[in-house]
């Protein structure tokens, strides 16, 4: 995916989860932030951010924040966007995901007591597929939840009922940065999360990780990560 006019800038402070301040050539702008969740570890005053300029004149807010420098030793650049994944992981079921050439995509299907960011029929294969977006790291780990998350908790134990109607279930986490080596359940933000994926692996569920390249103005899902469930 790619965004369609990108500018940095050196983020300053998060007023609300909704808006963020942003040093722009040296104005202060208030910006959206496309990620209601905490990312307290990203959103530090200093950071250079990415923002995408809006083409909208009736926006109130000019620019959207959709990524960021992580400071470590050598930076890492994480897209924050939480619209993000379900558009990169759109791209790779169609493109490499090894479904045929006619396979059916749909976006937003109920099933059950939930809606599912995909569902796919290729020949015979019918299944349900979450996205979920992961921008926590910490030493080439990326985990997820990086706040509780009761709803991700429903969408796995939803997906378990998918298995037993015989269909087949994926949770796909989008890990949205490069340099990752392995990918497992947050239990320390939110241990129901991590025994309810651990329950639905058990159960049938494929969880799937992804890793992605990053520049400032596109984000491509590239190779698979080793996941610990």
């Amino acid at each position: 995916m790619k965004y369609k006019n990108v500018i940095p800038g050196i983020f300053q402070n998060r007023p609300n989860r909704f808006i963020a301040e942003v040093m722009v050539d040296g104005t202060l702008h208030r910006v959206h932030v496309k990620n209601t969740g905490r990312c307290r570890e990203l959103l530090v005053p200093g950071n250079t951010v990415y923002l995408e300029v809006s083409d909208n004149p009736e926006r109130k807010t000019k620019y959207s924040l959709i990524a960021v420098e992580k400071r470590r030793p050598a930076p890492l650049l994480i897209n924050m966007d939480s619209q993000a994944p379900n558009q990169a992981a759109e791209e790779w079921l169609r493109n490499h995901a090894g479904f045929s050439g006619q396979v059916k995509i749909r976006r937003e299907v109920t099933y059950g007591q939930s809606r599912f960011d995909f569902y796919i029929e290729d020949g015979p294969r019918k299944i349900f597929a979450e996205v979920k977006g992961v921008t926590l790291e910490h030493n080439g780990i990326a985990s997820f939840p990086d706040a509780p998350t009761l709803r991700g908790v429903k969408h796995l134990r939803e997906l378990q009922n998918c298995i037993n109607d015989g269909l087949e279930a994926w949770v796909i986490f989008i890990i949205q940065m490069k340099e990752i080596t392995l990918f497992r359940p947050n239990d320390e933000t939110h241990a129901e999360f991590g025994t309810a994926l651990r329950e639905a692996a058990a159960h049938g569920v494929k969880v799937i990780a992804l890793d992605c390249i990053i520049t400032p103005d596109t984000m491509i899902v590239s190779d698979p990560v080793k996941c610990e469930v």
